[in-house]
């Protein structure tokens, strides 16, 4: 996380425990509209928190409106609207009103979403309705010891015979690695509102806001000569793409990754480059090769939307050898979810800048951001190999009936006719084959190029996204 955007304790506690910062009534959520000094700024977003001590954060029927008027006044008023939960669900004593009470607040989150950030902080138990709200999120961050389920253990157990206990079922650990709910996992209630702080410090208040600009005194013409050794001479060979990552951005910035524990092989995240907030998408070849799989296409899609909904530039490192293959993943809909990603880059109307690093192979090179996706800037790396498929299993199909020394003839010259990133450069495929030391000189020059970028808009109610 950025160092400079930490909260001293004396706020923390200021924004938590009220202080003439909170308007309360006899119910189980409290209302504010928070400055919380230090941690955002001066920043003023609108907090709403359910209290577990009371009824054990069960919503009434009033405590769902309180949570409907603080998103309605985070719209009017343009913030962002931050949540903290810790509920057991809708209050089972007030019957259908709580359930209407909660539809209310679902519908008031959702008319935010695209317009101010929403982000939901999970502090205890997350259960049937308030863990749905946390699906409405562009960002959620839970505390270790917190749990979110749609149905617990006891109807798990009644209706499958399957004996699991919250964490088991939907604990921060569960989500993290198995369905990406947490976009970060924080140690407790003031380390979590220390990254609420980090990630609003990437984006603006709304959507007609520019991101804020951060104070850097990193040279923007800086060489990264490490880079240059980077790639493996092999190229079954891996390495950490995030090196690539830290050498490319401002280096006061640092790198603030997003889903880090839920499909690895694709990293997401934001940093700073020549002080300007960009949303980092890149293949990692230390996990599957870099392939894509289905919560890879998932997590891509979700980042992708959320940078273009806020006007945060998105740049995107290639290499990957395609898409990961198996029966269960065409069977759990690999063509719905892969399409995903390549509709959320079609869609993106932000600054795009797209480097090449090493293997972007078949239709994972189409849907990692490639020209004719629309990005607007295209580098790539002298070791970049952009193809249908690799040489080996290019003769596979095309040399299938001759001998094995032909096949290793056809596989060298394959290699050497096809895999390079000049042809692409002559089709205009690529905009420019550069040293990788030159990788972060020439990024920040485009980001510089197209911060007054300006398309027009689909006039169209809204894309049909493939779910």
């Amino acid at each position: 996380m950025p160092p400079s955007r930490s909260w001293s304790d004396a706020a923390s506690k200021r924004s938590l425990t009220g202080l003439g910062l909170w308007a309360r009534y006899d119910g189980a959520v409290e209302l504010a509209h928070d400055d919380l000094n230090g941690r955002h700024e001066g920043r003023r977003v609108v907090v709403f928190k359910i209290d577990p001590s009371k009824r054990s954060g069960a919503l009434s029927a009033d405590d769902s409106a309180v949570i409907a008027q603080a998103a309605c006044t985070a719209l009017t008023q343009r913030r962002p609207l931050v949540g903290i939960i810790a509920s057991s669900g809708a209050d089972i004593l007030g019957g259908i009103a709580a359930l209407h009470g909660w539809g209310m607040a679902a519908k008031a989150i959702a008319d935010c979403s695209g317009i101010v950030p929403i982000v939901m902080v999970v502090d205890g138990p997350a259960v049937s309705g308030p863990a749905l709200l946390l699906g409405l999120a562009d960002i959620v961050v839970m505390t270790e010891s917190s749990y979110a389920f749609v149905s617990g253990p006891s109807m798990v157990a009644e209706i499958t015979g399957l004996i699991v206990d919250n964490q088991g079922l939907g604990g921060t650990a569960t989500h993290a690695r198995q369905t990406g709910l947490p976009a970060l996992v924080a140690a407790n209630l003031a380390e979590a509102l220390d990254a609420v702080a980090s990630v609003l410090s990437f984006l603006p208040d709304h959507v007609d806001a520019e991101p804020p600009r951060w104070a850097t005194d990193d040279p923007t013409d800086r060489d990264a000569p490490e880079l240059d050794e980077l790639i493996p001479a092999t190229s079954t060979g891996s390495y950490d793409v995030r090196r690539v990552i830290e050498a490319t951005a401002d280096g006061d910035a640092g790198f603030l990754e997003l889903k880090a524990r839920w499909a690895p092989n694709l990293v997401t995240g934001f940093t700073a480059v020549a002080g300007r907030p960009v949303g980092v998408v890149a293949n990692q070849p230390v996990s599957l090769a870099g392939t894509l799989d289905i919560p890879a296409a998932q997590k891509g899609a979700w980042f992708v939307a959320l940078c273009d909904a806020f006007n945060v530039a998105i740049l995107t490192f290639v290499d990957t050898p395609g898409y990961f293959p198996g029966k269960d993943l065409e069977w759990r809909g690999m063509i719905r979810h892969g399409a995903q990603m390549a509709f959320a880059y079609a869609e993106a109307t932000v600054p795009r800048v797209c480097v090449v690093l090493r293997k972007a192979y078949g239709g994972a090179y189409i849907v990692m951001d490639c020209k004719t996706m629309g990005n607007d800037m295209c580098l790539a790396w002298p070791t970049a190999e952009l193809a249908v498929m690799g040489a080996k299993g290019a003769v596979q199909i095309l040399h299938r009936r001759e001998t094995d020394a032909v096949r290793l003839a056809q596989e060298i010259e394959y290699q050497d006719r096809y895999l390079n990133p000049y042809i692409a450069a002559e089709r205009g495929l690529i905009d420019a084959v550069v040293a990788p030391h030159e990788t972060r000189r020439l990024v920040a020059r485009g980001l510089d190029l197209l911060a007054t970028k300006q398309e027009m808009l689909v006039g169209r109610r809204h894309g049909n996204t493939p779910l």
